[in-house]
């Protein structure tokens, strides 16, 4: 049985990629992924705000109007002790190369165009073999609008593939007006990976301190119909890799993502909750049930429930809401109001 599959220009062992996540922030966590069966890893994020906070497009996008009211300024963390620093990240990716023998991908998050890009070569040079770039950026100004929104990604996005060899895959928001044209700028730009989605984690209020304060839940598999949906929509049309990130807990989920058309399958949540070794048992449960169903690989099933035959892909779309809505019925028992 064949479980290998392509990402990034990289043959991969199997499908299962973890995520950027706290796992990742130590070499013991790095190995024990391996030795659980991970393809490759996804290092934790390299923050804008940890390697500058003197750019002035930083301060146009992220404190603008913070003159407004003294508490403003008190919204991000001590950065001296939010992580371990650029030059210390950069490290860790190499004594990451050195200590396992699967892909390392370095992970670069960002918003504004400015100095900090230059990072995403040193991330190469440290040994990186691909890099995944984050743009977690939510407009607020009511002035500004979509397409500006789109061009700072699409800039943001060029900037780093012209500066370095290593291929570089985006994370991508759920929230553009359109998608697949974001999609298809992105891998114009120069993205040959496109991860389906960034996840934009909600505070919430404390109504005993009157504070807003983060909170971070994380993924359940309902996560995954997201992403699912748009990797089997985009499949075939625009040239890129896709991985599918947010709700991956089990070899079902792997499946799924497979048959919409991705190439790998990002796990984060339920390492945390699980732990490393819990790759191999996804892995185990993956090749039962592809004996089971009769599948010799990977590459058989993938693309096998996309889009990519359907020549109206909206029009598919708008009648499985019809259906969707059309298909509930109340349980026996259950008095209609």
């Amino acid at each position: 049985m064949d479980l290998s599959t392509t990402y990034l220009g990289m043959t991969l062992k199997n499908p299962i990629v973890p995520s950027a996540s706290p796992l990742s922030m130590s070499l013991d966590g790095i190995r024990r992924m391996e030795d659980a069966g991970a393809a490759a890893i996804v290092m934790y994020s390299l923050f804008e705000e940890e390697i500058t906070q003197e750019s002035q497009q930083l301060d146009h996008y992220l404190t603008h109007g913070a003159e407004s009211y003294g508490e403003a300024l008190s919204y991000f963390p001590d950065l001296a002790t939010f992580g371990v620093g650029p030059d210390e990240y950069l490290n860790r990716i190499r004594r990451a190369k050195e200590a396992v023998d699967v892909p390392i991908i370095g992970s670069l998050n960002g918003v504004s165009a400015g100095g900090w890009m230059n990072y995403a070569r040193k991330i190469e040079e440290a040994g990186a073999d691909a890099l995944e770039l984050n743009i977690y950026y939510i407009p607020t100004d009511p002035a500004m609008t979509g397409a500006a929104v789109e061009e700072m990604y699409v800039n943001d996005v060029k900037t780093v593939c012209q500066a370095v060899n290593i291929p570089v895959a985006v994370k991508v928001s759920p929230y553009f007006s359109s998608t697949a044209n974001m999609a298809y700028r992105l891998a114009a730009a120069g993205a040959q990976g496109l991860v389906f989605f960034n996840r934009f984690y909600q505070p919430d209020f404390d109504l005993e301190q009157l504070e807003v304060y983060p909170h971070l839940v994380l993924s359940e598999p309902i996560a995954l119909r997201l992403p699912l949906r748009w990797v089997a929509i985009l499949y075939g049309r625009i040239d890129v890799d896709f991985a599918i990130t947010g709700g991956v807990h089990s070899h079902l989920e792997v499946l799924k993502a497979m048959m919409a058309g991705a190439k790998v399958a990002m796990m984060a949540s339920a390492l945390l909750r699980r732990g490393p070794e819990y790759i191999s048992e996804v892995l185990a449960n993956l090749k039962l049930w592809m004996e089971e169903h009769e599948y010799v690989s990977i590459a058989q099933m993938q693309g096998s429930m996309s889009q990519q035959h359907c020549a109206e892909p909206a029009a598919f779309e708008r009648a499985n809401y019809m259906k969707v809505l059309r298909s509930w019925r109340p349980e026996p028992g259950m008095r209609m109001v």
